[in-house]
């Protein structure tokens, strides 16, 4: 199915896995989006699923003589809404293609039954803010990101509950234990909590993973909980690389021990002893008790991603943007 966006430029929908070309445009067109912008319009999970084929993605194409000058890739996954991350090309933006992007999605997100469509925005950057106003779709989440200078951290030892003992992660032999722990840690997270195997591998993969920082706690064998870190190189979010604590999930049989607080712990030491001078993570701004327990470790809001939509089912009638 192809929708014509002009006579120059046309939108066209997929699914399963884009081919390598076409996938490096993609990423390519979001690599300049992010150098006029100054954030990534991508987030990791949809950059490593343009080319998955388990992945439940509908990718959504803007094409024009030139190639590639849009994209927005479709989360149908989710029990509960379509979510949706887009990027137009720095050189074709206020020329309709967002639009026409916009309005596919809606078309797309309409053909799962009782979903809503929900569209990221990274960087909370004011044009983007306009075009969902203009879209009629208000903003319902946010995501926060927290940011820790780790040489002014007081250096405490982390206090473990009985038992309790921590090693790295073995590839190969712990993805299924922690698979496990993960989803029922994120139980009620609308991304967390349903990575695959086949994300976890994909993870693995990458040139960033480091099984000596991604550690797990386990009494008697059992794993209890886990941190997981991750180092962002020079570029990404500075001028030198950062440290991320990209995952802390205990087991809810587990929780109220204090694990998390000390696996929190044990993961910032780890980046500290990297060499690195500042750690990020990430949390919904919702979730007050995780932002409050974060800034009492000296962490600071640094950044915001922003989720628009609506309460209303999409409907290709009630899309009233046009190309």
């Amino acid at each position: 199915m192809v929708d014509e966006v002009s006579t120059r430029v046309v939108v066209s929908g997929t699914a399963g896995p884009l081919t390598a070309d076409t996938a490096a445009s993609v990423r390519a067109l979001a690599e300049r989006a992010a150098a006029a912008d100054g954030v990534a319009p991508l987030s990791e999970q949809p950059l490593l699923w343009l080319t998955e084929p388990e992945a439940p993605v509908i990718h959504l194409r803007a094409e024009g003589p030139d190639g590639l000058v849009g994209y927005a890739q479709l989360d149908v996954g989710s029990q509960s809404s379509v979510r949706a991350e887009l990027v137009v090309d720095p050189a074709h933006r206020r020329a309709g293609v967002g639009r026409a992007l916009l309005a596919r999605a809606h078309a797309e997100a309409a053909s799962v039954r009782d979903r809503t469509l929900r569209v990221w925005a990274h960087g909370d950057l004011p044009p983007a803010r306009a075009f969902a106003e203009d879209a009629g779709m208000p903003v319902v989440r946010e995501l926060l990101q927290m940011r820790l200078d780790l040489t002014a951290r007081p250096v405490v030892a982390p206090v473990l509950p009985p038992g309790v003992t921590v090693r790295a992660f073995v590839p190969g032999h712990d993805e299924d234990a922690w698979r496990r722990v993960n989803s029922r840690a994120f139980a009620h997270h609308p991304e967390q909590g349903r990575m695959t195997s086949a994300d976890l591998r994909a993870r693995e993969a990458e040139p960033w993973f480091d099984p000596a920082g991604f550690l797990l706690a386990e009494r008697d064998g059992i794993l209890l909980g886990s941190v997981w870190t991750k180092v962002h190189p020079a570029g990404e979010h500075g001028d030198h690389p950062v440290g991320e604590i990209y995952v802390v999930g205990v087991d809810p049989d587990a929780q109220g021990l204090g694990l998390g607080r000390a696996l929190t712990a044990l993961g910032l030491d780890h980046l500290a002893a990297r060499g690195l001078a500042t750690a990020i993570l990430y949390t919904g701004a919702e979730n007050t008790v995780a932002v409050h327990t974060y800034e009492r470790a000296g962490f600071v809001r640094s950044a915001v991603d922003v989720m628009f939509g609506s309460d209303t089912k999409s409907s290709p009638a009630g899309v009233t943007m046009g190309a």
